[in-house]
């Protein structure tokens, strides 16, 4: 199963050089778990980067991978590593969503660097 976090789904549309490193995970919609929280961030930073409509089609995009909704267990369990592995929130929601369905987290974000089922990759520098 797979995680993908936001950068990696902003990596992905954008069609930056990192966006093949994530197409595998993203496209692989059997094995992709979205959590809401990823949607929230995407969507909004389309919004303000385009408009309404594209943010609408990313997230349809999205929710083609099963999405996983914030409850109350899985709320505290990204509380306790938010404060274990001081992970910001939406991060800790993303690597405890993760965990719970023994997932891989796809990532560009150096939060999740060096934890446990992460694919990490830097952000490709701007040319």
């Amino acid at each position: 199963m797979n995680v993908v976090d936001s950068s990696a789904w902003l990596s992905y549309f954008a069609g930056d050089s990192n966006a093949r490193l994530f197409a595998k995970p993203i496209e692989a919609l059997d094995k992709l778990l979205v959590p809401s929280i990823t949607i929230t961030e995407v969507f909004k930073s389309v919004l303000r980067q385009r408009n309404e409509e594209s943010a609408i089609e990313v997230a349809a995009h999205m929710e083609q991978g099963t999405v996983i909704v914030l409850d109350g267990e899985l709320a505290i369990n990204a509380a306790v590593f938010g404060v274990e592995l001081k992970l910001p929130l939406a991060d800790s929601i993303i690597y405890a969503t993760a965990q719970k369905y023994d997932a891989v987290v796809w990532t560009q974000d150096a939060d999740f660097k060096g934890l446990e089922s992460v694919k990490f990759y830097p952000k490709a520098k701007a040319t």
